[in-house]
């Protein structure tokens, strides 16, 4: 069986619309929560460190798009960087791993 290299086609440019959209989305749930409940109450800081991790996520999955050549590969590196995005940001929420 080969292995079939494609380069970044359609369906692609439509996860990334999704995949960044994902980003402004998560990103803004915590300021409207904190327009409804008292119980959310993130700061400035943590907007930007949010932020910023969003960033980065986005950008290496970006670059493992146009650097791997086939399907499979670019979607287990987005996802090995999804998993290390979840477990940076729950060790922030609430120190599980420490």
């Amino acid at each position: 069986m080969t292995t079939i290299e494609t380069a970044p086609g359609r369906h692609w440019r439509a996860l990334r619309i999704l995949g960044w959209g994902a980003a402004g989305t998560i990103l803004l749930a915590p300021l409207v929560a904190m327009q409804v409940s008292d119980e959310v109450a993130w700061t400035a800081t943590d907007f930007a460190v949010m932020g910023a991790m969003l960033v980065v996520a986005g950008l290496a999955c970006e670059a493992a798009v146009r650097l791997l050549k086939t399907d499979g590969a670019r979607f287990a590196a987005c996802g090995a960087v999804g998993v290390a995005f979840l477990l940076i940001w729950v060790e922030l929420a609430v120190g599980i791993f420490h």
